[in-house]
């Protein structure tokens, strides 16, 4: 049977009152409330009806999409490994077979002998709709391996040990846990975190090998529902750091790891806005922290007085300090100037000594790779930029030289020198130039198609950084550009902190001022723009398609946060107390319902023409529930004046990331492009 119409979800007057407000929400009957679990019929049949129409009407472009996703995976190198990197006796690294859509973990001595087989992805995920490996974690003595496996896409691993000596899996299981793992107590006791049942991880643990679970030890419990706790080692693996955070707060406690039993160590007692990590070297604490300049600060303490922090690189305007590493001879800092990634080599014995490493090209992005090892003279990094496809690099501290080991191969061929990107800076409404990396081909002519990317929230930075699926749109005629806008921090915490809270609306005002820069430097036309976010990203389209319709010639929004209100209103949810220092907190604070209530997607759908629109979901999503966009595609058919294309297609199987699987996931990408290509009447 040819399906005609789309299908129409029943209304059902839910109203609610809030500051002396009434809102209604028709579409609340979405949510089974028997969540997380989702039986309730009438709720799986609307979202089965709205996947037969996703079905229905892509249909046609069946075709494109197959081109599309053979393009894709035709980039991908099928048998690949990663560059083996060496931690205590052995060396490690990942293998993908031909045609696998899961990795291999191998590792062989160092000193010689054959490759071991540690984990297999592949038969792991046999029988699976979904997979995702959590954590991985190989015991200090090499003997033992921790992993943690998600099946269903709902974030809950389960955690398994295996003797690498005999092959045996352990009896011991974890289920539940939400973390990493942490070996400790000479590898017989492994630390990790349970997720309670709102998601959240508010505790740290420790279980003894061969032990039931009923005998692991609490050791740390987070009694604030906002703060999220995780664990780690120091870099010289001699202690146990266990961290609780919100969005803005953090606090740091110390455990020697050969006896994680011992009282733990207060850093510093968590206060209000003020962010801080640590490591040790020897008897000294080194601190990253927010609380003498929002660009962050690099101090020392004593171990015997870790509170009291001596600065040992100054906070700036300029340089946005993101983050340190330690090692026995110096430590690495990690940053960006002028939204450039930057990479320092520093040394304990000479503070003032700084050595830059320098990258070849203007534009780019660089980090930090795998680099396990306390004493080491090279240090593994990661490179590239949005025409240079990724590169794994050694640094040779001493000489100041980079070696390139390893360029991502595209098998079905790559000529960078088609290809120009730029950073532009567009000026918003208020007068702050936001930044815009763009790339194009440059046999690219006239006001084309162009596909332009946002995020913008949780101060996280979108890297210009290189994509072999990118390339289908830019053959195509297509430019591609990334909004830096605020949100994220992509120029600094100023930048992130603009787009926060009672300054939310600057987001997504900054994409929409992009939009019309873009077009007023000749690069494209109002209605010949896709756009696309996911997530918090997603919320960014919701905003900018009410406010601004007649741009957009195509959205996609991938698992959209558009029900924000109501989220933020509802503290049983997985994230929304530890998001209350992001988006404001409704609940208590009157004029941060009323902000929120005035840009939340949902609340503000209203009569009006909307682009077509892609609208992706996940059933077991624990960070965007699935009713979100359920409900806002609902509303939009209810609302809407046009007749353009509105598609929702929720994984029934998948959560917040969508398919599992190195192909799978392409043929998503697929999907959305060929739809994009459909809606902006460009040629396959």
């Amino acid at each position: 049977m040819t399906l005609t119409t789309p299908p129409v979800a029943k209304k059902v007057p839910h109203v609610e009152t809030h500051h002396g407000i009434e809102i209604a929400d028709d579409y609340a009957w979405l949510r089974d409330p028997g969540y997380p679990e989702v039986k309730d019929a009438e709720v799986l049949a609307h979202l089965q009806a709205e996947n037969a129409w996703f079905e229905a009407r892509m249909a046609p472009q069946q075709g494109l999409i197959d081109t599309l996703f053979k393009e894709m995976r035709a980039r991908i190198k099928e048998a690949d490994k990663s560059v083996p990197q060496k931690d205590g006796d052995y060396l490690y690294w990942i293998e993908f077979e031909e045609g696998a859509e899961y990795k291999k973990w191998w590792r062989r001595p160092v000193a010689g002998g054959p490759d071991q087989l540690i984990l297999d992805e592949v038969a792991l995920a046999d029988g699976h709709e979904y997979f995702r490996l959590g954590a991985l974690s190989v015991s200090q003595d090499g003997t033992m391996l921790a992993w943690s496996v998600d099946d269903n896409g709902s974030e809950r691993f389960t955690v398994r040990i295996k003797n690498l000596v005999t092959g045996e899996v352990l009896p011991d299981e974890i289920p539940g846990t939400l973390s990493g793992l942490v070996w400790v107590a000479g590898d017989k006791g492994l630390v990790y975190s349970l997720a309670n049942e709102q998601w959240r991880t508010d505790n740290a643990r420790l279980h003894w090998l061969g032990q039931p679970l009923a005998s692991d030890v609490e050791l740390y419990h987070e009694d604030d529902d906002g703060f999220r706790v995780g664990a780690s080692l120091s870099a010289n693996e001699e202690w146990l750091i266990i961290g609780t955070s919100d969005h803005e707060t953090s606090e740091v406690r110390l455990v020697p790891a050969k006896a994680p039993l011992s009282p733990p160590l207060l850093v510093k007692p968590r206060q209000a806005g003020v962010e801080y990590d640590v490591d040790l070297r020897g008897d000294t604490l080194f601190i990253h922290t927010n609380d003498a300049h929002e660009n962050f600060r690099l101090a020392t303490a004593p171990l015997s007085t870790p509170g009291e922090w001596t600065t040992l690189i100054e906070g700036s305007d300029a340089f946005y300090l993101t983050g340190f590493e330690l090692f026995r001879d110096f430590y690495v800092i990690e940053g960006r100037r002028a939204g450039l990634d930057q990479i320092e080599v520093r040394y304990y014995d000479d503070p003032a000594r700084a050595e830059p490493i320098v990258f070849p090209e203007a534009s780019y992005t660089a980090g930090l790779g795998d680099n396990p090892e306390w004493a080491v003279s090279t240090l593994r990094l990661s490179y590239e930029s949005m025409v240079s496809p990724a590169s794994v690099m050694d640094y040779d501290v001493a000489a100041r030289t980079l070696t390139t080991l390893k360029v991502q191969e595209i098998p079905s061929g790559y000529d960078a020198a088609l290809y120009a990107t730029e950073r532009l800076e567009i000026t918003a409404r208020d007068g702050t130039k936001v930044p815009v990396s763009v790339v194009y081909r440059r046999d690219r002519t006239g006001a084309g198609p162009l596909y332009l990317y946002g995020y913008g929230a949780y101060g996280i930075a979108i890297e210009p950084g290189f994509s072999t699926t990118r390339l289908s749109l830019l053959d195509r005629g297509f430019a591609y550009a990334i909004a830096h806008i605020r949100g994220g921090d992509d120029l600094g915490r100023a930048w992130y902190k603009a787009g926060k809270l009672e300054r939310r609306t600057n987001t997504f005002t900054d994409f929409v001022d992009v939009a019309h820069g873009l077009i007023a430097r000749g690069l494209t036309e109002a209605g010949r723009i896709a756009i696309a976010g996911g997530s918090a990203g997603g919320e960014l389209m919701g905003a900018v398609i009410n406010s601004d319709p007649q741009l957009w010639g195509a959205v996609a929004a991938h698992v959209p946060f558009v029900d924000v209100l109501a989220t933020m209103l509802d503290p049983s949810l997985p994230l929304t107390p530890g998001e209350w220092p992001e988006w404001g907190n409704p609940i208590e604070d009157k004029a941060a319902f009323e902000l929120i209530h005035s840009y939340s997607p949902y609340d503000q759908v209203r009569a009006q023409a909307y682009p077509p629109l892609l609208v992706t979901a996940g059933l077991n999503d624990p960070r965007v529930t699935y009713w979100e966009p359920a409900k806002w595609v609902a509303k939009l058919r209810e609302l809407k004046t046009d007749q353009n294309e509105l598609l929702l297609k929720t994984n029934m199987g998948a959560g917040h990331g969508g398919k599992s699987g190195r192909f799978e996931s392409l043929r998503e990408t697929a999907e959305e492009f060929a739809f994009i290509l459909w809606q902006l009447g460009v040629a396959g």
